[in-house]
């Protein structure tokens, strides 16, 4: 018998190579800001005009001096608007043509709510021209997270892009 084993040798070789696994962060995907900084951060996107992060990054961090809480950074807010909910909107707050062009949609109640960006996604493709008017107004959130829907019209998600590029998106 020699001193050398190839069987060894490759066990030896496996175990020196062999790393820990690692696994991801319980919280992987969830914001850890606080609470109020979170819904101030939502106020904050909410806006109809898509706002200069900047900004918000400032009266964020203005917002956390005062209250007391850690500042997040730029970069967290940029990730955090990811995450952002769209604003929802109220059944029977929307004109009568973007009910219509909602078409697989029905209220059960006046005051049922209606992701923003499903209206968009519905007017562009489905709506008559008063609902394209109706969604191309939305706050800049819904028009956002619209366009990364999937299954639209070629003309209709063109027509939203120049939209979008008209409004600074």
């Amino acid at each position: 018998m020699s001193a050398f084993s190839l069987e060894k040798s490759l066990e030896r070789a496996a175990a020196r190579s062999a790393r820990p696994v690692r696994r991801g962060r319980r919280d992987r995907g969830e914001s850890r800001f606080s609470l109020p900084v979170e819904r101030r951060l939502t106020e904050l996107l909410h806006g109809c005009d898509k706002p200069k992060f900047t900004e918000v990054h400032r009266e964020l961090r203005a917002f956390c001096d005062v209250q007391g809480h850690k500042a997040p950074t730029r970069s967290s807010v940029y990730n955090a608007a990811e995450r952002v909910e769209v604003p929802m909107l109220r059944w029977d707050a929307l004109p009568e043509a973007v009910q219509t062009s909602l078409y697989n949609l029905a209220a059960d109640a006046p005051g049922d709510l209606v992701p923003g960006d499903q209206v968009v996604f519905h007017a562009f493709n489905y709506g008559a021209p008063r609902a394209l008017s109706y969604a191309s107004g939305l706050p800049w959130l819904c028009l956002v997270r619209a366009d990364a829907r999937r299954g639209w019209r070629p003309k209709s998600h063109a027509l939203l892009r120049s939209v979008m590029r008209f409004r600074g998106l």
